[in-house]
């Protein structure tokens, strides 16, 4: 074995943003990828690569498509095992379903035994790296890191931080934010793949002086990334205002204790003000959308094409388990759906994109993961667009790729993910080549 793998099939490469002009996606029908080390170390065509290294292995997918695998922008992987619970507002959900679960994260065995769970899940649809919340326990990110370690994946975590309005068991401090969160940062960031992310959960759960804290934190590591949540329900917004009344907006809180700026992502953000969108604009703050969960808890429709035309930096993400589905097709489909209430259709270029390099880029790993191009780390997913019946009836129909890609975002599942590559290994429990 020579260590080189030769990938042939339709390979899907972005130039650009298909935001800004229809040349920056390019299917190429005869295209390989050649994987070595664990990175993309060619792209071209089936014959030429295939000469370049005689001596590779070579996996043809025939008319599947090759591309980077998804990025998912916004997850909490400790609520796995609660996804799809049923009829609840934010408030009343967090309270029924996600603190009552999170609370078993002190258990580390628990903790470890959730993150496998959820990382199979995730690689079975395709899915690469995500960046998630983890609970309050120091032992729940330790058991995500390790697992993903173990996988060789690029992931980014954090530590979730609430030191009010939340059970007791599930609170801590100011202080024991700030120490638990520079202790395992210190401890994974950087290491491998993996990437750490300051974590409040959001405004009502953390006191003033534990977001000054946190913000205290971020400017000592500006390299790292800072997770929370914004303007995700009216009720919710309401609710903010009450407990920081001084604050101009949602977002005034957050930037007024240090926790705005460009390396942060704000899951949601459907319910902004102009001052809020100009501020995040300004920045080059990550907005993570949400459409399963923000359809399923009712919390509204996230304006896509006002905030790209406004520069936006804009990740897709599943938000599990308040999304719906592990899927990033799913996913994909309810942004769709979601456009299509405000008016606007999105193409399947742009839903791809988002679901990749824009995910990749609300992250600041768009130079690294995001796009199957030479240099970039060897994750990928292939797709089979002929996955079910109904889709391949309708793949037969289709007078172009984008056509075809198209039926498989609005009706597909893990059955269209045939083979999964994670750091330049094929995922063996996936793999359906």
């Amino acid at each position: 074995m020579t260590g080189k793998t030769i990938l042939i099939g339709q390979v899907l490469s972005f130039h650009g943003s298909p935001f800004e002009g229809e040349a920056a996606a390019a299917v190429r029908l005869d295209g390989a990828i050649r994987v070595e080390a664990g990175r993309i170390v060619a792209v071209g065509g089936a014959d030429r690569l295939k000469a370049d290294a005689p001596d590779a292995r070579v996996i043809d997918h025939g008319n599947r498509v090759i591309m980077a695998g998804f990025v998912d922008a916004h997850v909490h992987y400790p609520q796995t095992a609660i996804i799809a619970s049923w009829g609840k507002r934010l408030i009343d959900w967090l309270n029924t379903y996600t603190f009552p679960e999170e609370t078993r994260f002190g258990d580390a065995d628990y903790a470890r035994e959730i993150a496998a769970r959820y990382l199979d899940l995730t690689a079975a649809h395709g899915v690469t790296t995500m960046c998630s919340y983890c609970t309050i326990h120091p032992a729940s990110v330790e058991a995500f890191f390790s697992a993903a370690q173990a996988r060789g994946q690029r992931v980014v975590a954090g530590k979730t931080c609430m030191d009010r309005n939340a059970p007791e068991e599930l609170r801590d401090t100011a202080q024991s934010a700030y120490d638990d969160s520079k202790a395992l940062l210190t401890r994974w960031h950087g290491v491998d793949r993996l990437g750490y992310a300051i974590t409040p959960r959001f405004a009502p759960t953390s006191s003033p002086e534990q977001l000054s804290a946190l913000g205290a934190l971020w400017a000592e590591h500006p390299d790292c990334l800072m997770q929370t949540h914004l303007s995700e329900q009216v009720d919710e917004i309401e609710w903010v205002r009450g407990l920081y009344p001084e604050a101009r907006d949602y977002l005034d809180i957050y930037e007024t204790h240090g926790l705005l700026g460009a390396r942060g992502i704000y899951g949601h953000s459907i319910h902004l003000e102009p001052r809020e969108r100009d501020r995040l604009a300004e920045t080059g703050a990550a907005l993570a959308h949400c459409p399963t969960s923000n359809t399923f808890i009712g919390s509204g429709l996230f304006d896509m094409a006002g905030l790209i035309a406004q520069g936006q930096r804009v990740g897709l993400a599943s938000d599990t388990g308040g999304g719906s589905s592990f899927s990033m097709l799913r996913t994909m489909a309810a942004a769709y759906e979601v456009a299509q209430l405000r008016g606007h259709a999105l193409h399947p270029a742009q839903l791809l994109w988002l679901a990749t390099v824009g995910s990749a880029r609300a992250l600041h790993l768009d130079h690294l993961i995001g796009n199957a191009v030479a240099g970039n780390e060897a994750d990928l997913v292939v797709l089979d667009l002929a996955s079910t019946p109904a889709i391949a009836q309708r793949a037969e129909r289709a007078g172009d790729i984008w056509e075809a890609l198209f039926a498989t975002i609005m009706m597909g599942d893990d059955r269209a993910i045939a083979d999964v590559w994670i750091g330049g290994k094929q995922c063996g429990a996936v793999s359906r080549a």
